[in-house]
């Protein structure tokens, strides 16, 4: 009887075509979920082909009649670098293919994972997209034969630059990305990522103009003299200078643009093999058992400082927690920098943290999910009620005051409205109190699933799309009918110039009024719907 052969390591073309159809496996099967899914996406690759597409046209319209328009190519170049580089950085744990993690376990080796991961990785809408881009970055300074002989060249090698970009920053990264560390950094850069946006959009307006006024691409000649320098730029920038003649120093870039690729690829390929030996850092901390405590001696005793300690360290520890914090504090400061910038600014705008920050008390119990059962199992008096939902509203304001109150600060110093602060921040409580009221109320009334995963970009299952409406909007147009009464006064106030000063004690006492009277409904309701609540926590 011979003996059993081992195991054969398949070879490195086999490796490479099944990657690549397991891209186009996982893509098909995405689509197959559902009708509506296979729609909104065809749609939404449609739409941004499409939206590409006019970029690229709008940037060859340039060429011949703008000085210039070949620096604005090179800032679209340099705007898609930063995406690409970027990009893997807070959205990985929304794009499973990316993750070269899933794959340690599986007999590979780096070359043909390499080769096929990024055969892969060309395959999708994104990429086509960004073909379109850089293809009409290049059309904004092209001009000539020559000048198209290296943009066959030029475009594919910036594409494959761009891509290889964005998979070795998320091999590099992969284990750190794939954390709980990972996470929070995905929260925090998207914040960045949305005020880069709105950077971008008051820069472009200044260069632009506004409907009706002259294009000038003067300001944009000093940065672009720069980058054009810097790969995989420089592959794109190539057919520009090989128009005005210059062939040596276009066949220049190209060469940039090749040493960066391979460095990529070296990197890449380093990464791979790095994840494929070694243990993750992280698992064998927690096998030694390292453990970190916090004290929490100044929370209340009891339930309800037990329920503080619990909320609290959702909204630390847990990604979906964590993103809703600090995308709500992150709007309302990117309201207020583009105001500033666009010389709107009010010191009222603080009405929108008070909001905000108090509808963090949506969906309490979605976010323990499987876990509320513990908590359902000790709900047998009216007072344990009332004590849960107390712990989580108490949790909420111990970082929304000091939110509010810093952010007034803020704004009162930028835009010199000390007078105005003083009742501001009462409306800001008064929407905070009915946000914790209403809050409370619709997590008991009408929570939702969400999902088991700890993807901080998604915040519901799939199927909930009413409730989340109801719970978004419903909760908003609430919370503004039930400050009605301080709102209105500060309105009559402000239009027949009385006193705004009693603002800073109505709107406190109130907005505590209210947020006690809704925390004592929902606590009443809480019994009564605590096996509904239940299946939908553990829904999944």
């Amino acid at each position: 009887m011979s003996a059993a052969a081992p195991h054969a390591v398949p070879d490195g073309r086999t490796v490479v075509r099944a990657l690549v159809a397991l891209k186009l496996r996982l893509l098909r099967n995405g689509l197959r979920r559902s009708p509506g899914r296979t729609a909104v996406y065809v749609i939404g690759g449609l739409l941004g082909l499409a939206f590409a597409s006019g970029i690229a046209v709008a940037m060859a319209a340039l060429n011949g009649r703008f000085a210039g328009s070949g620096d604005a190519g090179v800032m679209l170049l340099g705007v898609l670098t930063l995406g690409w580089a970027a990009l893997p950085l807070f959205l990985f744990s929304s794009d499973e293919s990316a993750d070269p993690t899933r794959l340690t376990m599986l007999p590979l080796r780096p070359g043909p994972l390499l080769r096929g991961t990024l055969l892969a990785a060309l395959i999708g809408p994104g990429p086509l997209t960004n073909l379109v881009l850089v293809t009409g970055a290049v059309l904004a300074g092209a001009g000539g034969g020559a000048s198209a002989a290296v943009a066959v060249v030029g475009v594919p090698l910036a594409v494959l630059c761009l891509v290889t970009l964005s998979r070795a920053v998320a091999a590099g990264n992969a284990r750190m990305l794939s954390s709980r560390r990972g996470k929070d950094f995905a929260i925090f850069g998207g914040l960045a990522f949305a005020l880069l946006i709105q950077a971008a959009n008051v820069g472009s307006q200044s260069v632009f103009g506004r409907p009706g006024q002259n294009i000038d691409l003067s300001p944009l000649k000093p940065i672009a003299s720069v980058l054009r320098w810097i790969p995989p730029i420089s592959a794109a920038d190539a057919p520009r200078t090989a128009a005005e003649g210059r062939y040596g120093l276009a066949l220049l870039q190209l060469a940039a643009a090749l040493v960066l690729l391979a460095l990529l690829l070296r990197w890449w390929r380093g990464s791979l093999q790095e994840l494929m030996v070694t243990a993750d850092s992280s698992t064998l901390e927690v096998a030694r058992g390292v453990q970190r405590s916090r004290g929490w001696s100044f929370l209340p005793e009891g339930r309800t400082g037990a329920v503080m300690q619990r909320h609290l360290r959702y909204a630390w520890r847990e990604p979906r927690a964590k993103a809703a914090l600090f995308t709500s504090i992150g709007m309302t400061a990117v309201v207020c920098l583009l105001s500033m910038v666009q010389g709107w600014a009010s010191v009222y705008l603080l009405a929108m943290t008070g909001m905000f920050l108090g509808l963090q008390m949506l969906n309490l119990f979605g976010m323990d999910g499987s876990a509320f059962w513990m908590v359902a199992a000790t709900l047998r008096t009216p007072a344990d009620a009332r004590d849960e939902l107390r712990g989580r509203a108490y949790a909420v304001l111990s970082y929304a005051i000091p939110v509010t109150l810093v952010l007034g600060i803020a704004l009162a110093a930028v835009t010199g409205g000390w007078a105005e602060l003083p009742s501001a921040l009462g409306l800001a409580c008064a929407l905070l109190g009915c946000g914790v009221a209403l809050g409370a109320m619709f997590s008991v009334l009408v929570p939702y699933t969400m999902p088991a995963d700890s993807n901080p970009m998604r915040n519901a299952a799939p199927g909930q799309g009413g409730l989340i409406m109801l719970n978004s909007f419903g909760s908003m147009f609430g919370v503004a009918l039930l400050a009605l009464p301080v709102g209105g006064y500060l309105g009559w106030a402000l239009l027949s110039d009385g006193p705004t000063w009693p603002v800073l004690l109505i709107g406190p006492l109130y907005g505590a009024l209210v947020a006690v009277l809704g925390v004592r409904l929902a606590a009443t309701r809480l019994l009564e719907r605590t096996p509904e609540i239940l299946a939908k926590a553990v829904e999944r």
